[in-house]
């Protein structure tokens, strides 16, 4: 049985098409992902983000603790922040990606892919010190907020927050709850991700959605959550990223770091770094009016060369973009040329530099 969001009603008054995703029942479109991603892009767009997985990891050792299972380095941030990062498997294979938010002086909330809920739980509390408790908080609504105009909408509800600095967090109270509100998100642009008990969060998306219609908002669904995504080059897991594939190949060692100590996975990524990567992953963009998908081939001089794992027509470019692991990773870089069979045609791509749209500071 599907999994439901808190706020379904909400989303059939939209009108919403429902569809299922990682387990879950969710808003896949209001009236159009080219409408909602604009939204997103010009102005603001409201997203439930309710599949996602909440997981706390609460007690004294909780911060030494999780040094242990994920690769960035957590000491390098401070309370109220949060940080991108990876788990591994002991292949150096990403398990997921996610971001760790340090949310009290011993109490940090995990975030998960919805798809990697139940492994992220396992790597968390396989082994864990006796003075750490780990627990899964489905009782968590997510809702974000993207767009250029989110500040003044979220500040305004919210006072302080609209100058909120990037992947920072602070406690805000609605309707005497207690909500975690990040300056986070998964498009690209200055938005806001809020995480409140099921019990408020209905009145909060409504209100959101009602204040909202002075900036422009749109309530938009995961079909213009993937096309944004894509567009700033976000790696998916599932698509991009996987247990088969390593950070180093993945493009996102930037989110690994070696000299912090042991985790799982490290020795796998410090031979790999000694021997060498067989694939990376590259960023194409099509010169011509083909649209790649995902498992497209990727030729170079009549050799295939690759396979793309992600591809959309991007409503910014109006062109299409793929990302493809290449091999060998030494014999492509930025301005180089490949083709995409497309569904039996051909079409040139240009290898780019991520992203695609260059949204400017977050």
């Amino acid at each position: 049985m599907l999994q439901k969001t808190p706020l379904e009603d909400q989303h059939r008054v939209l009108g919403a098409k429902l569809g299922e995703f990682a387990g879950w029942l969710m808003p896949i479109e209001y009236e159009g992902t080219l409408s909602e991603h604009g939204a997103v892009r010009e102005a603001a767009g409201i997203f439930d983000l309710t599949h996602l997985g909440k997981v706390e990891v609460h007690g004294p050792g909780a911060l030494g603790w999780l040094q242990t299972v994920v690769t960035n380095d957590l000491g390098k941030i401070e309370l109220g922040q949060a940080q991108y990062n990876l788990v591994l498997n002991d292949q150096g294979g990403i398990i997921d990606d996610l971001i760790v938010y340090w949310d009290t002086p011993d109490a940090f909330l995990v975030v998960p892919n919805a798809a990697n809920v139940e492994p992220v739980l396992a790597a968390l509390t396989e082994g864990a010190p006796g003075d750490v408790t780990i627990r899964h908080r489905p009782d968590l609504t997510t809702i974000a907020v993207q767009g250029p105009r989110s500040p003044g909408l979220v500040g305004g509800m919210f006072e302080g927050t609209g100058s909120l600095e990037y992947m920072h967090s602070r406690t805000v109270t609605y309707r005497d709850q207690a909500v975690m509100l990040a300056r986070s998100g998964y498009t690209g642009e200055h938005g806001y991700e809020l995480f409140a008990t099921a019990e408020v969060a209905e009145s909060l998306w409504i209100e959101l959605l009602e204040k909202g219609q002075d900036v422009g908002l749109k309530p938009a669904g995961l079909g213009a959550r993937d096309t944004l995504r894509l567009e700033m080059a976000y790696p998916l897991h599932g698509n991009d990223i996987s247990e088969d594939r390593t950070p180093l190949e993945a493009g996102v060692s930037w989110a690994v770091s070696f000299d912090k100590g042991e985790f799982r996975g490290r020795e796998a990524l410090v031979k790999q770094k000694d021997q060498g990567i067989q694939a990376r992953l590259r960023a194409l963009r099509m010169e011509g009016r083909l649209i790649p998908r995902a498992h497209y081939p990727v030729f170079s001089e009549g050799a295939q060369v690759g396979e793309t794992t992600s591809g959309t027509f991007s409503p910014s470019l109006r062109v299409g973009i793929a990302l493809a692991y290449l091999s060998p990773p030494e014999g492509f870089a930025p301005g180089d040329n490949v083709e995409i069979d497309v569904r039996g045609r051909r079409g040139r791509a240009e290898i780019v530099k991520p992203p695609f749209v260059d949204r400017g500071p977050k």
